[in-house]
């Protein structure tokens, strides 16, 4: 019998470009143009009932919205049982504590995501500055989880940051995007690496780089792994079995710190049914428990009430 799925990893991208414009992500920065692409609320969701995806957290697609919510806020209050939106804010703008908080009390925000703007300025204010800490102490506070992208080049000095976090907010869910690995480079990492002609090379199996990377936070089980496209499409070029790379990562950190989202609204290398169907190809290789929990229990554990 298949296992029903949460996806914690969807953008939306809405078809109402009047409504909801594209936004710079960060002052200074260029406004995005359209995308040829929409997911809408409405697509989404029957692309949910027709793969059995109980809800969806709806991750701020920042780099056509920046920190304009408004389209994710607003389809999670047409449809509450479905959405749980994770917004991206400001973290060097003084209002924005008090903006999360007031979302989070209102009961419009799941979860908060820290994003550096500029990835190629290698800093962690985006994460660590007054005002970011201030955000994790909302976070600590309402229990609402905090989910990080860390790109290929920040991960050797940005995952002891993160370590440091986790050991003081160790009730707070931390979930690193795309696995904080670097099997979680994402295609324009790789495209920028090529040009700058250092590519990126993925770290063979049997470890696939996690001892280098991710195997600080053995002993921070409020670390959690999210495993979505980006790193499918890794590991077909690297030509890895997820099924190994989630096996060895299960192993590593117990069964209890992975989960499964889908990208959909950014990767579109496979369609909504192949995303699901890889996910539940990468549990292959884990036993019908382990699998339920990667597929849904952990994911519902952390968002599944919207608190800790």
């Amino acid at each position: 019998m298949p296992f029903r799925l949460i996806d914690t990893h969807a953008h939306l991208v809405s078809d109402d470009w009047e409504t909801y414009p594209p936004r710079p992500f960060g002052a200074g920065l260029p406004t995005p143009e359209r995308s040829p692409f929409t997911v809408t609320a409405e697509q989404l969701i029957a692309m949910m009932d027709d793969n059995g995806v109980d809800f969806a957290c709806l991750v701020q697609r920042g780099h056509i919205y920046g920190y304009d919510n408004s389209y994710i806020l607003d389809s999670a209050t047409r449809y509450p049982d479905r959405f749980r939106p994770v917004v991206i804010l400001d973290t060097q703008d003084p209002k924005t504590p008090a903006t999360y908080r007031t979302l989070v009390q209102e009961g419009q925000a799941f979860g908060f995501r820290m994003a550096q703007s500029r990835p190629w300025l290698l800093d962690t204010a985006w994460m660590s500055s007054p005002v970011a800490m201030e955000v994790w102490d909302v976070c600590a506070e309402f229990g609402t989880p905090m989910a990080l992208i860390i790109f290929n080049n920040q991960l050797s000095y940005v995952l002891p940051l993160v370590k440091l976090m986790a050991r003081r907010y160790p009730q707070l869910p931390i979930i690193l995007d795309h696995a904080g690995t670097y099997f979680g480079a994402s295609q324009y990492e790789v495209a920028l690496a090529e040009e700058a002609g250092t590519p990126i090379v993925m770290p063979p199996p049997p470890d696939w780089g996690i001892e280098s990377s991710i195997h600080i936070f053995e002993d921070d089980p409020n670390i959690y792994f999210k495993i979505t496209e980006i790193n499918m499409e890794r590991f077909l070029k690297a030509g890895v079995k997820s099924a190994d790379f989630v096996r060895r990562m299960v192993d590593r950190f117990g069964p209890d710190r992975l989960m499964w989202g889908s990208d959909v609204g950014q990767s579109r290398l496979w369609t909504y049914p192949e995303k699901v169907a890889m996910a539940q190809s990468a549990a292959a290789s884990l036993t019908a428990a382990e699998t339920q929990k990667f597929l849904h229990g952990n994911a519902n554990h952390v968002y599944g009430s919207g608190r800790s």
